[in-house]
């Protein structure tokens, strides 16, 4: 459970530092690390639901939040490509 606390908190943790940063590589490139987090804490889920931990449904949350992240990163990668 504190490791599914962590993963879920890192995800908008590490979106507003790569906000912060001074390019939109290093954007980017916090946006990658979560989608990592995104995809751990989804495993973690899926674990405690089939050890009968939890009962919750998540996949439509964490795939509503994939998907906009994903979108997220192609949009800033066709922006960035535009400028080069």
């Amino acid at each position: 459970m504190i490791q599914m606390r962590r993963a879920a908190l890192s995800i908008p943790s590490n979106i507003a530092e790569g906000a912060a940063r001074r390019t939109t590589k290093d954007y980017i490139r916090f946006l990658y690390i979560e989608l990592g987090s995104i995809s751990e804490l989804e495993t973690q889920c899926i674990i405690s639901q089939r050890l009968s931990y939890y009962d919750f449904s998540y996949n439509q949350n964490l795939l509503n939040i994939k998907r906009m992240l994903t979108s997220l990163i192609k949009t800033l990668e066709r922006s960035s490509n535009a400028r080069t």
